[in-house]
């Protein structure tokens, strides 16, 4: 099932919140997110209905095996491209918010040869 790059956004800030804070709910995530609390439960509603999310009975959001999979995966590549930009002098702000725009738009096989080449040639 294809999940569109705000629903990659969404998974990977549960994930995020979920990390630091051990619980999720939807309030937590517009905060973080910086949306209005009905955007967010519209989003959720759908990450639910295509088998990303489960909400429990107290509110709390959980992942799925796959929309956890989603979610690692987009914060991976969050992770290593802001490094990667931060490595050859953009600053941490901007690196953040431009890794946030490839880490959608590459291909696996693309980031795959990207975190290599990083890899292997990283302090040198």
């Amino acid at each position: 099932m294809e999940i569109h790059e705000s629903g990659e956004d969404y998974l990977e800030t549960i994930l995020m919140l979920e990390n630091r804070m051990g619980y999720v709910r939807a309030i937590d995530i517009a905060t973080e997110m910086g949306y209005a609390k009905p955007t967010i439960s519209i989003a959720m509603r759908r990450l639910r209905e295509n088998g990303y999310i489960d909400v429990d009975q107290r509110r709390d959001i959980h992942l799925t095996p796959l929309g956890r999979e989603v979610a690692e995966r987009m914060y991976e590549r969050h992770v290593l491209l802001t490094e990667i930009l931060e490595s050859i002098g953009v600053d941490g702000e901007t690196a953040a918010r431009e890794a946030c725009k490839i880490e959608h738009d590459i291909s696996a096989g693309t980031f795959t040869k990207i975190r290599e080449y990083f890899e292997k040639h990283k302090g040198t």
